[in-house]
């Protein structure tokens, strides 16, 4: 391979553990962390991946990377919610994108053995999850970030349930 080239093959991922919560279809679900608030969850890990949570307990926020296992779709436009214009799929959180992948920030309440219990969850039961990673508010939250096409919505975001039109 020579400077520059770039060889596609393929990525296989397994699970690490499984998100339970209350929203067991994606029909109702809050379609933002923010509109799960308070709704308490809990990502049970599989036992050989449990030593690695030693030490996430003194953060207050997670993130969850997870496969989006009920969207059958994919689709490079998109008409997102909070929207009647059709966007590109990488300028939304649509379940509808490539590699269906989530990302939830969720607020972690504490862990018992591989158990993590959570809260602020818009994520369905059984969502499989990918990776963990601790949420630092100075590296994550860069100062003055632009929305672009949600200038003005952000708001809405959490009043908003998952109406099903993502669903394939």
């Amino acid at each position: 391979m020579t400077a520059g080239e770039t060889v596609l093959e393929e990525i296989n991922c397994s699970p690490i553990g499984f998100v339970r919560s209350p929203f067991t279809r994606a029909t109702g679900t809050p379609i933002q962390p923010i509109g799960g608030s308070d709704v308490e969850a809990t990502v049970e890990i599989l036992e050989e991946y449990a030593p690695g949570l030693s030490d996430l307990e003194g953060f207050s926020h997670i993130v969850l990377l997870y496969h989006f296992h009920h969207c059958m779709t994919t689709s490079l436009k998109v008409k997102p919610f909070l929207d009647d214009v059709e966007r590109g799929v990488f300028a939304t959180r649509a379940p509808v994108r490539p590699n269906h992948i989530g990302m939830s920030v969720v607020r972690l309440d504490r862990i018992e053995g591989g158990t993590l219990h959570i809260r602020d969850v818009d994520i369905i039961d059984g969502t499989p999850v990918l990776d963990i990673k601790p949420h630092i508010p100075r590296i994550d939250c860069p100062g003055k970030a632009r929305v672009g096409w949600l200038e003005g919505k952000e708001p809405l975001v959490g009043e908003l349930r998952d109406d099903g039109h993502f669903l394939g």
